[in-house]
């Protein structure tokens, strides 16, 4: 089973958004939540 980034958000306990941001490694996400 693949994860989806809903998945990983749901996981993570933050937005789609959030992960889709470290995933293509842009800034504005902070250490501690990557």
């Amino acid at each position: 089973m693949q994860l989806k980034i809903d998945d990983i958000a749901r996981l993570a306990n933050v937005s789609k958004a959030t992960v889709s941001a470290v995933i293509n490694e842009k800034s504005g996400v902070a250490a501690k939540t990557r």
